[in-house]
């Protein structure tokens, strides 16, 4: 069974009905579980209210480096992410390719983030692009030894994947490894050690191959994990099995399928 650990169901282009369809196609190919993850505290219970009644999806709570303009205070970001249902917190991190000119922003929400990830003992979501050494560096610097993460969507270098593993963080593969311009991220998807993986569409976005040009979804994260499967020699079976234990781990709040 397969689990979707990054994907951001309130923004799909659907209506109520089709994203029931959407999920249940995802179930059908094997998808056990959904991490709907937020990208902006003020519409966090707008998002919330759009999956709440799934047992399979969870939820996090943060802003996107990208999102500034819907930035918020350390006080507001802890409040609304101790709350029981948010399993993990962000996503967060820095993003200087689209947005050199809110660095200092987006470094002071990390912290925050980072902060509040000590504070509930909930795991980081971190998108980072372009800014590895201070993705890094923030990290050693306001990390606390219990908290753990996962840098999502991952297309940075072997050598900030291994540095990352160092301080107990997971990486997320998306779609990208099965585009034709992803020479290199699949070297590193091969190098990254299987219990340190996770899988992901980052939907709706970043279909994979065969779907590019397509709303991507749940569902094809299935074809993800067919591509990294077969890069890596091993079986679908055998990393989809991996990935969603590993999921589990780093999630320990997430209700796994089937339990009361």
């Amino acid at each position: 069974m397969f689990v979707d650990s990054h994907c951001h169901l309130d923004r799909l282009k659907q209506t109520d009905d089709e994203l029931n369809q959407t999920l249940e196609f995802a179930r059908n190919r094997g998808v056990e579980h959904f991490l709907c993850v937020a990208v902006s505290v003020k519409d966090y219970d707008s998002m919330l209210a759009s999956v709440k009644d799934f047992d399979d999806v969870s939820v996090s709570c943060g802003v996107h480096p990208l999102h500034q303009e819907d930035a918020c205070s350390y006080d507001e970001l802890l409040e609304k992410a101790r709350r029981p249902e948010v399993v993990a917190i962000g996503e967060t991190g820095l993003d200087y390719y689209y947005s050199e000119d809110t660095q200092s922003v987006q470094r002071q929400s990390f912290i925050d983030h980072i902060k509040v990830a000590n504070a509930l003992n909930k795991p980081l979501i971190i998108h980072t692009r372009d800014a590895r050494q201070d993705t890094l560096d923030l990290l050693k610097q306001y990390k606390a030894a219990h908290t753990k993460g996962v840098l999502h969507c991952f297309t940075e270098s072997l050598e900030m994947a291994e540095a990352a593993m160092e301080m107990d963080f997971y990486i997320s593969i998306s779609g990208i490894v099965t585009f034709n311009s992803a020479k290199a991220l699949r070297d590193v998807a091969r190098a990254i050690p299987l219990d340190r993986l996770l899988i992901e569409t980052d939907s709706p976005w970043l279909a994979p191959v065969p779907h590019r040009g397509k709303q991507n979804q749940p569902g094809y994260v299935v074809e993800v994990a067919e591509f990294i499967a077969e890069l890596k020699g091993i079986s679908v079976e055998a990393l989809a099995r991996q990935t969603t234990e590993n999921f589990y781990r780093l999630f320990s709040l997430t209700r796994k399928a089937g339990a009361a």
